[in-house]
């Protein structure tokens, strides 16, 4: 019997074992797409009790727990942090095939030496060692990504955000790790939501200027783009519902949003008229000024109501959506490029049934501007898994260019989640093990390193060709 979680965890093969500690192990992070605070780490911040940094607002393991019956005082409630802590262990020990168990184990090992087993028996010795952890030297935010040997990280920026702390963190040379906004303008898109004049106005303070038809829409979005390069920001990201294809005159959209700031909301054949039109504009703006373009469709938000109005988004209430139509994407994808104007894109579908659709729609628009200009991003939010990042890698690989591939993402809001880069390495190193040793592929073993390096690294790095900074 294999033991759990040893050197060679999930490497089956001997070509997978070594792909994986001579290629992948030390390969820097690039975390093109996270959710980290610059603010949390521009402070240095440093957490009392791994409860707040492996808790602390984590839908994965709230969704986990509220599936074992937890009592939502112990999952977002007053209940006492090693209360908490206690609860999720307990939930843990029998979490049996779902990732949390592999993620939550692995970054035990990596962060603080514990080569155990967390369950209800071993939580109150895993809180005594992880908070001892924590209170030493090296283990505040900064600490902690510098221990996952990450080279650059982008956090998911607002239009309205001032980005005083990537100023801040551009200038502190003690700290040599790129940390870089990405552009996220999903609010000054969502003209159906209740909020979205209020927001306007925000947008207003920000960009300096009045706005009151779509056209000085798109000028204060020109003006906070600028804004976003000279901090570096070149790389955007999108949560949609799903890519919509919806074009129609200028003076329609126009007519729509003056409707929307006299207080009539938009039918659904309006709402995808505006959003189409804002999509079409800042694709070009994208491709004008050199910027990646990163499209996150599939998902239903805020499905439980009673639980919104008391914890807001982002509190573990989403699921996959399967109304996400290709071939709105592929025409959205035609649309750009006809214009001339179709930047780098990464597709992500929440809904792992959109692989071969994702994958054949890539095809159709490579060209030699980029290694996969067009690319099918890693296993997301609920496919971050075995079975998801397997499904995502061999769709890639059997209908596209898998070495072109940019890699793995955390997606997170977590300074312990670097792991998940591990996990995935693993993972692919099997897949390469497996093809090689079942007569797939050949035993080419310098080729393959390269291929394993470049997933792992050095495609993101060329591909997204960020500034690195210098102390």
């Amino acid at each position: 019997m294999k033991a759990f979680l040893d050197q060679d965890f999930l490497l089956n093969t001997e070509t997978a074992r070594v792909l994986y500690h001579e290629a992948a192990e030390k390969c820097p992070i690039m975390d093109y797409h996270c959710h980290l605070s610059p603010k949390e780490i521009y402070e240095d911040i440093r957490y009392e009790n791994i409860t707040q940094v492996w808790l602390g607002g984590d839908h994965y393991k709230w969704r986990l727990m509220r599936s074992a019956g937890v009592p939502e005082k112990y999952v977002t409630g007053d209940a006492s942090d090693y209360e908490k802590f206690l609860k999720y262990a307990e939930v843990l020990g029998k979490a049996i095939g779902n990732p949390l168990h592999h993620w939550s184990h692995l970054e035990l090992r990596r962060f603080f030496g514990y080569d155990g087993i967390l369950n209800k028996d071993t939580a109150p010795e895993v809180w005594k060692i992880a908070n001892e952890k924590l209170h030493q030297k090296g283990y505040s935010s900064r600490g902690l990504i510098m221990m996952s040997n990450v080279d650059t990280i982008c956090t998911t920026d607002d239009p309205i955000d001032s980005l005083e702390w990537h100023e801040k963190l551009a200038a502190d040379k003690s700290f040599p790790v790129t940390v870089l906004p990405a552009w996220r303008p999903d609010k000054a898109m969502n003209l159906e939501k209740d909020t979205y004049l209020d927001y306007l106005g925000k947008l207003e303070a920000a960009a300096g200027m009045e706005i009151k038809t779509f056209a000085a829409l798109k000028k204060a979005l020109a003006k906070r783009l600028d804004y976003f390069a000279a901090h570096g920001c070149s790389l955007s990201d999108h949560g949609l519902n799903y890519v919509m294809y919806a074009p129609a005159s200028a003076e329609e959209v126009e007519r729509i949003f003056a409707a929307r700031l006299q207080g009539t909301m938009p039918t659904a054949k309006e709402e995808a008229i505006f959003k189409f039109a804002c999509m079409a504009f800042l694709a070009g703006e994208y491709h004008d000024r050199g910027w990646v373009m990163q499209l996150h469709y599939g998902c239903r938000r805020d499905n439980n109501p009673t639980m919104f109005r008391k914890l807001g988004p982002d509190t573990g209430f989403d699921c996959v959506d399967n109304t996400a139509p290709s071939t709105e994407t592929a025409a959205f994808l035609g649309y750009m490029e006809d214009a001339g104007k179709l930047p780098k894109t990464i597709l992500y579908s929440l809904n792992n049934n959109d692989n071969a659709a994702i994958d054949t729609i890539l095809g159709c628009f490579q060209n030699d501007e980029a290694v996969g200009k067009i690319q099918h991003g890693s296993a997301w939010w609920f496919n971050d898994h075995f079975d998801g990042m397997t499904d995502q890698l061999k769709s890639l690989a059997s209908l596209g260019y898998l070495a072109g591939f940019v890699g793995m993402l955390t997606d997170s809001r977590s300074f312990l989640s670097y792991p998940r880069h591990e996990y995935f390495r693993r993972i692919l190193c099997r897949v390469f093990g497996e093809w090689v040793e079942g007569g797939f592929y050949p035993e080419d073993m310098e080729p393959l390193k390269e291929i394993v390096r470049d997933i792992s690294f050095g495609n993101a790095d060329r591909y997204f060709a960020f500034p690195k900074k210098r102390i």
